[in-house]
């Protein structure tokens, strides 16, 4: 898949360095992924949660911060939508 948006993970990571592994490890993964479908991907990430059809939310240590992304299957292109601590998740109006 096609990341867009990876600024915000740079931004973040520079912020909240306990995430950095987690966050490095995620990008490779989505990077070398070829999803087609909300399933592959849930698959993958099972506790990954899926808003509509194209909107996710990921876990990232343990539930401490989460990252809201877009997927377009059709067009292979993860959409970084924002990263940030559970509690400033709680704010975000996804979908």
């Amino acid at each position: 898949m096609k990341l867009s948006g990876i600024k915000k993970l740079h931004d973040f990571k520079k912020k909240y360095a306990d995430a950095r592994s987690q966050i490095d490890s995620w990008k490779a993964e989505v990077e070398e992924a070829q999803w087609s479908t909300p399933h592959e991907l849930k698959s993958r990430y099972p506790k990954a949660r899926l808003i509509g059809d194209q909107h996710v939310v990921f876990n990232i240590l343990r539930n401490r911060y989460r990252l809201w992304v877009r997927v377009s299957y059709k067009n292979g292109i993860v959409l970084i939508k924002k990263v940030g601590t559970h509690k400033e998740y709680d704010n975000w109006e996804i979908g």
